[in-house]
């Protein structure tokens, strides 16, 4: 079985209600991440078919607010997978009531690691990008990851360090 970009496709919608929202009425950010975390890590349990862990969500940007009554979808598919690890992309789109045009609401990179039955980091096969779009996400998996390992170094922070 090939290992795809598009096998690990992975898509969720959501009814926004007022429990939902935060002091302001709009979405509370924190179940926006929660949901974003959920979805990612479908997709790349897709990929590896077993256990992965969330190591970190970069560049969370909300660019607009969801509201009640809203219906949000979130889309995430890997874009890169690694030794013990993947970069899952995810974007989260919201179709505001009576609106026939979906508004981008965010989007993030994901790391994950995939674990063995015992908790251990395990090696993890390459996901393989079909289309234009996702070579170029592939592409860019790499760039972010240097500039994390970097970013890591120069701050003198490996992993486990505050």
């Amino acid at each position: 079985m090939e290992l795809t970009v598009s096998r690990t496709h992975t898509e969720s919608s959501e009814f926004i209600l007022p429990g939902d929202l935060n002091s302001l009425g709009y979405l509370f950010g924190g179940k926006l991440v929660s949901w974003i975390d959920k979805v990612g890590a479908i997709s790349a349990i897709k990929h590896v078919r077993g256990i992965v862990v969330t190591v970190s969500i970069d560049n969370l940007i909300f660019k607009k607010p969801v509201t009640n009554g809203s219906v949000l979808t979130i889309q995430a598919s890997v874009n890169r997978a690694f030794s013990h690890s993947m970069e899952v992309g995810v974007v989260a789109n919201t179709l505001p009531p009576g609106d026939s045009v979906p508004v981008h609401v965010c989007t993030a990179y994901l790391t994950f690691v995939a674990l063995d039955e015992h908790g251990k980091p395990k090696e993890i096969a390459p996901v393989i990008p079909e289309t234009e779009v996702e070579k170029r996400r592939f592409e860019e998996a790499l760039i972010r990851r240097n500039h994390r390992l970097s970013l890591q170094t120069q701050l003198g922070k490996g992993p486990g360090k505050a």
